[in-house]
């Protein structure tokens, strides 16, 4: 599994509070999953820190944080991500 992805999922586990099930999907929607509106703040926070990137607030869309997939798309779209993972 690819770095940047394994360490989302970390960051998601730790806020859920429990790992993730061997059958949720990476589209899954986080919310789906158990992040309410409070904790997605939260990862957003915990990504800009794990990742050492700052997302502009123009990347602070739904689309950008509804499921891992989207967010480790955002992280490949931004410069410093790449250098990071």
């Amino acid at each position: 599994m690819d770095q940047t992805r394994e360490r989302l999922i970390s960051l998601v586990e730790e806020l859920l509070g429990h790992p993730l099930d061997g059958d949720y999907a990476l589209d899954q929607r986080l919310s789906d999953l158990g992040l309410s509106s409070i904790k997605m703040v939260s990862l957003m926070l915990a990504i800009e820190a794990e990742f050492q990137v700052m997302i502009a607030q123009s990347d602070i869309t739904p689309e950008n944080f509804h499921s891992i997939i989207a967010i480790e798309t955002l992280l490949l779209r931004l410069p410093t991500a790449a250098a990071s993972a």
